[in-house]
């Protein structure tokens, strides 16, 4: 059972286990510089896995907010056990999902642009997993197979993956204070990683003070994934939906050393969720 890694929370898409087939696209783009095409080649390599741990980084369900204050109490341990356990109770809970997502690739760079885009049916079920359904696409076709369909798959494999869920196994915490989310008081804890996994990432998340949720992620890749990648900002949002935050929305702006920019845009749609029996959080 895969509970505590389903729905759409922690890290659904950060893990991509490859990154081949990006030669195809340099082909195209830069077929009458075979040397450019090699860096080119690389860049866009690393930007891949770049968006692949982007995507990772919404696997966790988070329960519905509360009218609730911040503790000033509390230390970042507590907070992230908090968390923890609710997120294992939430998790138990969810048993259905289903959504239409939209995904944008755009890459700007020496000159030339291609961009892509897909429309995806997505459902979650408790008892097999998540299952994607292609509903349409459009744009540069080598930006589709190679890229947007490889998040799909992405995805797929990082629900049997737990080398990076968000957890004091995996990261250190520190408290950094006390900001609003959208009108609600949460938890800012800056993050950084305790392993060496090119999966895992550093910057900040904002959990919920009412529902130790987290409602947003603002991060970087722990590892360069390639030379070529100068920066990349990974800008992360839930949306309360029943008794659970699922993710809105996901934005990667990568920059490339030599030249180019590369930006993915994941909007998760409307869900529609399953009634769930009450949830039971453990230690509560």
């Amino acid at each position: 059972m895969r509970r505590e890694e389903t729905g759409d929370t922690l890290c659904d898409l950060i893990l991509c286990p490859k990154l081949t087939g990006i030669r195809d696209i340099i082909t195209v783009l830069f077929h009458s510089n075979m040397k450019l095409s090699r860096t080119v080649n690389a860049s866009l390599a690393g930007i891949l896995g770049i968006f692949c741990l982007a995507t990772a980084i919404a696997t966790e369900p988070a329960a519905a907010p509360s009218a609730a204050s911040a503790d000033p109490n509390l230390s970042a341990t507590q907070i992230v056990a908090e968390m923890q356990g609710r997120n294992q109770a939430r998790a138990a809970a969810l048993k259905h999902f289903h959504s239409v997502r939209h995904y944008s690739v755009e890459y700007r760079g020496y000159n030339a642009k291609i961009a892509a885009q897909m429309a995806v049916d997505a459902d979650y079920d408790a008892a097999s997993g998540k299952t994607f359904r292609i509903v349409s696409q459009s744009g540069s076709k080598l930006l589709i197979d190679k890229v947007l369909k490889r998040l799909l798959e992405s995805e797929t494999d990082a629900q049997k993956q737990r080398s990076a869920e968000l957890t004091s196994t995996n990261y250190s915490f520190q408290l950094a204070g006390v900001e609003n989310v959208a009108g609600r008081p949460a938890y800012v804890l800056e993050v950084e990683p305790l392993t060496d996994n090119k999966y895992l990432y550093r910057g900040k998340i904002w959990v919920d003070a009412a529902d130790f949720a987290v409602a947003r992620i603002e991060a970087a890749p722990a590892k360069n994934l390639s030379f070529w990648i100068s920066s990349t900002l990974i800008h992360h949002k839930y949306t309360k939906t029943g008794e659970f935050w699922l993710p809105a929305k996901n934005e990667s702006d990568t920059e490339v050393r030599v030249g180019g920019r590369a930006v993915l845009t994941i909007d998760y749609g409307v869900y529609e969720v399953a009634p769930s029996p009450p949830m039971v959080v453990s230690g509560n």
